[in-house]
């Protein structure tokens, strides 16, 4: 039998204290250690207690929980879970991401009313995490002044390039963006299992940092060459083929997968719309959500792309479209900007010319 994951939990809320030991007592797999109250108190724990995960509050007088997080990543590296505010936390709970936090899970703003709503999403998210292959802290470029001023009019892409995303994905994503030139001919849509009220500002940190244009996705945005735009939380996103240039739609459909967004719904539009010039690329993250999705766009002639185990925070999403043969290439993170660039490259042989084709605008900005 399986050892239980022991977690040691930290909040300066009582309340937190009490209640989230109690959602994971519902889980035998799971084992609370200890509480603590601060960041002093954290750390003097995990050398007594030696957990294997550890959930963090991020807002905590004393060591607050960013510095509390930098410890812990600098001597023990253990998978911290962010339990972050929905109200305010969402560029801390960011900055947590990119400093090593193996994910977060957003408070309910009436913590105990509707705290049990998320017992299910934080006890999934503790078992990735006592599975994972370990942290990874985000790669951070320099100032990209120079590159935002140089990034180049709308152009019609030579490829439709979709990504599904979850756990460990801030990071990931990170990597392959700022490892993509400016001058990109894809088009390129994101959909990154992440509440409503974090992806505005996700797209805003990744398109200050990467020399592509990232922005969180409205409805009617067109599908232009070099930039991403990232699914809206709570939101479906769709692709729709029209007279005046391709575009995003956003749809509040039923969650699909338990998820919304769904990558599956995403993978299932552009497989109808675009076929052979479509591109999938399935990332790190739990679960199964994608895996159908990157079968269709293989079977309408496109290319599909997994990421490795290796290289993947949770080997799940990844691995079940693995194992159904829908993968066309399994690929290490380091190499996929490289495999994005060959894919979309325009092919001179055949004339193409669709890289220097201005799109028309239809009040995307």
């Amino acid at each position: 039998m399986r050892k239980p994951v022991r977690v040691l939990v930290v909040d300066d809320s009582a309340l937190m204290r009490k209640l989230i030991p109690k959602i994971l007592e519902q889980d035998d797999s799971i084992e609370v250690v200890g509480t603590a109250m601060d960041g002093h108190f954290a750390l003097k724990k995990i050398e007594d207690l030696s957990p294997d995960v550890v959930t963090l509050d991020l807002e905590m007088p004393g060591l607050n929980g960013i510095d509390t997080l930098k410890e812990i990543m600098r001597r023990w590296r253990l998978p911290v879970i962010v339990v972050s505010s929905h109200a305010s936390g969402a560029a801390i709970t960011l900055k947590a991401l990119a400093l090593g936090a193996f994910d977060f899970v957003a408070k309910p703003q009436d913590v105990s009313a509707r705290m049990p709503e998320i017992a299910n999403e934080l006890i999934k998210k503790i078992r990735a995490a006592a599975q994972s292959v370990g942290v990874q802290t985000q790669f951070l470029p320099g100032e990209t002044h120079a590159q935002q001023l140089s990034k180049l009019p709308p152009v019609v892409p030579t490829r439709i390039v979709a990504i599904g995303v979850s756990t460990g994905g801030p990071n990931a994503l990170q990597y392959l963006f700022s490892h993509l030139p400016v001058e990109f001919s894809g088009s390129i849509l994101v959909v990154q299992h992440m509440p409503d009220g974090f992806t505005e500002l996700f797209a805003k940190r990744l398109d200050e940092s990467c020399p592509i244009r990232v922005k969180e996705a409205q409805s009617g945005d067109l599908l232009v060459a070099g930039r991403a735009l990232i699914c809206p939380g709570n939101r479906h996103m769709k692709v729709k083929k029209l007279p005046l240039g391709n575009v995003a739609l956003l749809a509040e459909e039923a969650p699909v997968n338990g998820h919304r967004p769904s990558v599956d719904v995403l993978f299932h539009s552009v497989a109808e719309e675009f076929g052979p010039q479509a591109m999938a690329v399935l990332m790190t993250g739990m679960g199964e959500d994608g895996a159908v999705g990157l079968g269709e766009i293989r079977a309408a002639g496109g290319f599909t792309v997994a990421q490795s185990r290796e290289t993947c925070v949770v080997f799940g999403m990844p691995k079940v479209a693995i194992e159904r043969g829908y993968a066309m290439r399994i690929a290490d993170l380091p190499d996929l900007p490289s495999i994005l660039q060959a894919q979309c490259a325009p092919d001179r042989s055949r004339g193409d010319t669709t890289d220097v084709k201005r799109a028309t605008s239809v009040g995307s900005n």
